[in-house]
Parts: C-alpha cells; structure tokens; sequence
C-alpha cells in the first residue's frame, strides 16, 4: 500500500492523530460547547477533571437510602447492602456510601466532597451509546448534535483553534483524555479541541522515549512514516514531556487500578504547570445486569469497582494536596445513566434513569444538593429513579463558579438556560451564597390533593417567584406533561389537573423554581 493511500484510507483528514513514540495524539476540534468555551478568553489556572463510568452506573448500592431502607430492601432482596455495613456521612442520617467507599467517606466528611442526588434528563434514552453521546453533548434526548459541551466552551477561550495554536500564551494541549480515543465531549464547531493520550503505558512510553516497534511490513512502513512526519510538527508533545519530567516523585496510588494509574498522569502534567483546561479519564465494567454482587452483598463486581473508584480519587485528591496544586483542581463523576429501582433475577439491575454523582475537590461547596430519590414500596421492573437535577446544570454550574464564565457565553455553550447548583465554594467566581441550599427534607413546595386519585387531581405549589416549571414524569423517567412552566409573582398556586388517557400507576411531579426543586410521587388509580 502506498504511504498517500495508507493516510487517506486509514485516518480522515478532520480528525488525523499525530503519533509520536507510540503515543496517540488526537486533536479535538468540532464542539460548539467547547468553542464557546474559547473565544471570550478567561485566564486562569483552574482545571476540571471528569470521571466517566462507562456502563450505567447503580447508583443505589452506590448511595443508599437509609431514610426508606425498608422498601430499598424489598426492592433488591438478591443484591441489598446490609444497613450496619453502610458508610455513614458526617451530618446525615438518611444517607451512606457503598461500604467499599472508604476514600470517599473520608473526603466527603473532610469537606472535599458534594454528592448531587438523581442527576439525569428529560425523557432518558436506555442505549449505552446514544446516552453517552446526549451526556457528552449536552443535547436534548431527541436533538443530535454533532459538537461537545467541552469543545464549544474551549472554543470560545481558543478562538480560531488550532490555527496559531500552540502559541505563548497557551503553548498546551487545551483538553486531554487519557484512554481510548478522544470523546465527543472536546468536540468542536469545526475541529477537536482536545488530544487523546490512549494508554498509561504510552504516556510513559512517550517521556521515557520508548517507541512501540511498528512491524517489518508495508504497513508498519506506512505507520514510520506517519510518526516521522508527526514527529516533525507535534509541539505538544515537547510540552508533555516537559511537565512530566518537571515532577520526579508523586505520592501513592492503588495498583491494579487503571483509573487511578490515569489519574495519577493528570496529577503530574497538572503539577509540571500545564494550563491544560480540561481533562477526561474513565472506567469501564459498569454494565452489571448479572452477578453484581456476592452472597456476600458487600462483595463482587460492583463493590470492587466502587472500591477502585473511591480509592483512585482518594489517592488523587492526596497527591494534589502533597504536590501543593490541589485548590487549582475540580473533579467530578458522571456514568451514562444509572440503573433500576428493583434488581432482576439474574443478581444485577438494568439500564434505569437518574442516578447520584460527585463533584470533589478543595475548593468544592460540600454536603448533598437534592434529597434521596423515592423508593416505591413494591417496586417493579419498570421503576426508575427520577430526574431532581438535570446533568447540564452541573456542567453550567461549573462553567459559570468554576471557570469563570459570563451569563451570555454560558447560554452559547449550554444552548439552553440552566439552573445553579451553588456547587463550589465561597471565593470561586459566583459565590454560592445567593443559591439556596434546600435538600427539601420537611418543606413541601409541591404536592397534590386528592393523592391517590382516580382522573383529576388539584396541584399545590410555592414559588418564590420567577420562572417556575412543573412536569409529570413517569416511571420511566420520561416527562408525560407539563402542566406549569411559565413565570410566577412570590405566592402559592393551585391548578387542577386532568389525567386523561395516562394509564394507572406511580408518577412524580418534578417542581422547579431557580435553584430549588423538589420531586414528589403521586398515585393514579382506577
């Protein structure tokens, strides 16, 4: 094969990875988030890491529902974690952590940590692959976009990336995800914005000057060829090398732990002072419909993931404090959709909805933003958790309080409007002062009467004004109406709603006003 037919038949031209000593570089380019991103430059030495679990995390056994462990119990008899072996957290008594989550334990009740409760969307889609991909865009569940939330927020710093790129002011790679190839999260309105370090063991082929052997064929011809000509124009990966030589020694991280082994690399190139924005890393094995766990419910496939995931970050979060660069850090978790409220019968649980993850750092608001999800006392196989918080607000959040940025370049990257979270500390950019604080526990702003009922029932709720939404959501965590979404002077509302033609069964009115929401569960009956 000639080396012109090798290029054009193998790597298209938009997205042409540059390998350099058997290290995949992959610039990232056609996110319209992560455009917007760039083009209204804000300095700043701030750095977010993400934590993909790839798989549809259960997050159940992950966060466990102590306040209603009785119907929790009822619901997955086969695979339940015993309520004395529950990780209890500093201040509450109606949660706890997996008990293989002792890292995480401990930085929640140091202040490190935030736990956001049934984080999802509207109308979710159970498929690994268009889930991800509606997690990594930001999109709605019936919009494709082809551009990530990462891409069009880095594009908005970088403006007209990678033409004059690298330069003085930003001589780094401006996203980097360590493992498999670079995701549509980087995407761009026109290219990557990002580059794809594929493996830890390339990383550190990469600064030790190792290259893979390529083999004794016409391809492995092509391939010299490829990573000669890289080699030539790769300037990034001079910098790279740079940062991880500037960082002999690190603290201690897990073995066997291929999360904590890329984590491990982030916290080296972020000491060696790369300005690097945004960095990606992920685990896979989440997918657990069958044997999840042991006899021993403590033990098996989950818990030791929880346990390598809790350990990972722990060692993480320890080797930024001891590598003095830790208050420069925000991380957080994301999995592509959790799982459902009852296990089946083959010990695992299915593709659900919403599910909790973690926002972690020292520079983090810490407690639980929403309540614990309801749990139905006979729970079926249809049940899913319900969406109290919509994943891009975490994103907005953390763009805005974070990163620093505006109002109006937040609504290009985000495409919509969405609420604040009060996520990160005093200090940051937007105090959180101003975002109540509500886990909702003994304050009711949305209920119903008569509950159950048979076709109507009248909706009660408080607004403190602004604009106020109100949907009925099923038990498949899809939004089957929306009966308020408009603004509201301060006050208490009544409507009365009509449930023609919605078949019986458990549903959940989903209250937002701002910052605060509340999600309660409402019976139709014949």
């Amino acid at each position: 094969m000639k080396r012109r037919q090798f290029l054009q038949n193998t790597i298209p031209a938009a997205i042409l990875p540059s390998l350099v000593d058997g290290f995949s570089v992959k610039v990232l380019g056609d996110n319209p988030i992560m455009s917007a991103m760039l083009n209204s430059y804000i300095e700043t030495d701030r750095a977010m890491v993400i934590i993909q679990l790839n798989g549809g995390n259960d997050g159940l056994n992950m966060v466990i529902p102590l306040d209603q462990y009785s119907n929790y119990f009822n619901a997955r008899t086969n695979i339940v974690i015993a309520q004395n072996r529950v990780l209890p957290l500093a201040g509450t008594n109606a949660v706890g952590l997996h008990p293989s989550m002792t890292g995480l334990q401990s930085l929640y009740n140091d202040g490190k940590m935030r736990l956001v409760q049934a984080v999802g969307y509207p109308n979710p889609n159970f498929s690994h692959f268009r889930a991800t991909d509606i997690w990594m865009s930001a999109s709605n569940s019936n919009q494709e976009l082809t551009t990530g939330w990462g891409g069009r927020y880095l594009s908005d710093q970088y403006p007209n990336y990678p033409v004059g790129y690298p330069n003085t002011s930003m001589p780094d790679p401006l996203g980097i995800q360590i493992g498999s190839t670079t995701s549509l999260t980087f995407q761009g309105p026109s290219v990557n914005m990002g580059i794809s370090i594929t493996s830890a063991t390339n990383f550190y082929n990469l600064i030790n000057g190792i290259q893979d052997p390529a083999p004794n064929t016409p391809a492995g011809d092509a391939l010299k060829y490829v990573r000669l000509v890289a080699q030539q124009s790769n300037q990034y990966a001079t910098r790279i090398v740079a940062a991880a030589n500037a960082v002999p020694t690190q603290g201690t991280y897990p073995t066997n732990n291929t999360l904590a082994d890329q984590l491990k690399i982030v916290a080296r190139l972020l000491k060696g002072g790369l300005k690097t924005r945004v960095y990606m890393v992920s685990m896979g094995g989440f997918d657990t419909h069958s044997l999840q766990t042991n006899t021993d419910t403590s033990t098996g496939t989950h818990a030791t993931l929880m346990q390598r995931l809790s350990d990972a970050i722990k060692a993480f979060q320890d080797d930024l404090q001891g590598l003095g660069v830790a208050d420069r850090v925000m991380g957080m978790t994301f999995s592509e959709f959790g799982r459902r409220v009852k296990s089946n019968a083959s010990v695992g649980t299915d593709h659900g909805a919403a599910a909790p993850l973690f926002v972690f750092g020292n520079k983090v608001n810490p407690g639980i933003t929403g309540v614990n999800p309801t749990i139905p006392a006979n729970a079926t196989v249809n049940d899913n958790i319900p969406m109290q918080y919509d994943f891009r607000s975490v994103y907005a959040t953390l763009l805005q309080n974070w990163f620093c940025v505006d109002n109006t370049t937040l609504q290009t990257i985000m495409l919509q409007n969405f609420q604040q979270l009060g996520l990160c500390a005093n200090g940051t950019c937007l105090d959180p002062t101003g975002v109540p604080n509500i886990n909702n526990s003994g304050i009711s702003l949305i209920s119903n009467y008569p509950n159950p009922f048979t076709e109507s029932t009248t909706i009660s709720f408080t607004t403190q004004g602004g604009h106020t939404l109100v949907q009925v959501i099923d038990a498949l965590g899809r939004v089957i109406k929306t009966p308020v979404d408009r603004d509201y002077t301060q006050g208490n509302y009544r409507i009365n709603f009509e449930s023609y033609g919605m078949p019986t069964g458990v549903y959940y009115l989903r209250f937002q006003n701002g910052s605060t929401q509340q999600v309660k569960p409402m019976l139709k009956v014949r």
